[in-house]
């Protein structure tokens, strides 16, 4: 005999569940468009001396590849997590947007930040980019603490090896990102130092891990 409560809880379930395919491309889209976002704010840069205009641009530029880095390693943990997944829920795709809301923003965080280097709100605008990089980066790491509470929504085959070793990663993420925060209330030079440090981590380790493989 079937069991009524059970039959209500899974399509209590079914009903709040969301189809993967359609989690992921929102996403994907997301991640997309922030980068190219980032692009188009480049200044072509005029005049005849080129190398000079160049040169007087490099905080954009600067921000450009600080940005690049921490939105592409961001999608590659948010393909890793979402990999282990069969199916989301409202929860999930609640804490999705979240993430998605703070990495869509971070073109405009990062414009704010380089207009405003060596000027007098300088302090500032550094301290709103550093916040929304670890608003970021803490909600794909609560994301990833959801979906492992939710084992239901995973795949079997997760080993928990895998997660330790990710939810490790989030740690030592988040807890750059706040120190790169503090360091943006005190000395803002050394918190964008900071970031050109985690960018310059985030672009090499890739490289290393492919020369152990």
């Amino acid at each position: 005999m079937t069991d009524p409560t059970t039959d209500d809880d899974r399509r209590s379930h079914l009903s709040r569940a969301l189809p993967l395919d359609r989690f992921s491309a929102f996403s994907d889209g997301v991640f997309a468009i922030a980068v190219t976002l980032l692009v188009l704010e480049l200044p072509v840069p005029t005049g005849a001396d080129l190398f000079g205009s160049l040169l007087e641009e490099w905080p954009e530029f600067l921000g450009y590849f600080i940005s690049f880095a921490f939105i592409g390693m961001s999608w590659m943990t948010h393909a890793r997590v979402t990999g282990f997944m069969k199916s989301g829920d409202t929860a999930s795709g609640g804490l999705n947007l979240l993430a998605l809301l703070f990495i869509a923003l971070l073109p405009f965080a990062t414009s704010l930040m380089v207009s405003n280097i060596g000027g007098p709100d300088e302090r500032l605008a550094v301290l709103v980019y550093g916040i929304n990089v670890l608003v970021a980066s803490v909600m794909l790491t609560l994301l990833m603490a959801y979906l492992v509470r939710q084992r239901a929504l995973l795949q079997g085959e997760v080993a928990d090896e895998t997660v330790e070793a990710l939810t490790r990663q989030r740690r030592i993420s988040n807890g750059v990102w706040l120190a790169a925060v503090v360091c943006a209330l005190i000395a803002p030079p050394v918190a964008i130092g900071l970031y050109v440090l985690a960018t310059i981590v985030m672009l090499v380790l890739p490289f290393l891990r492919l020369h152990h493989t």
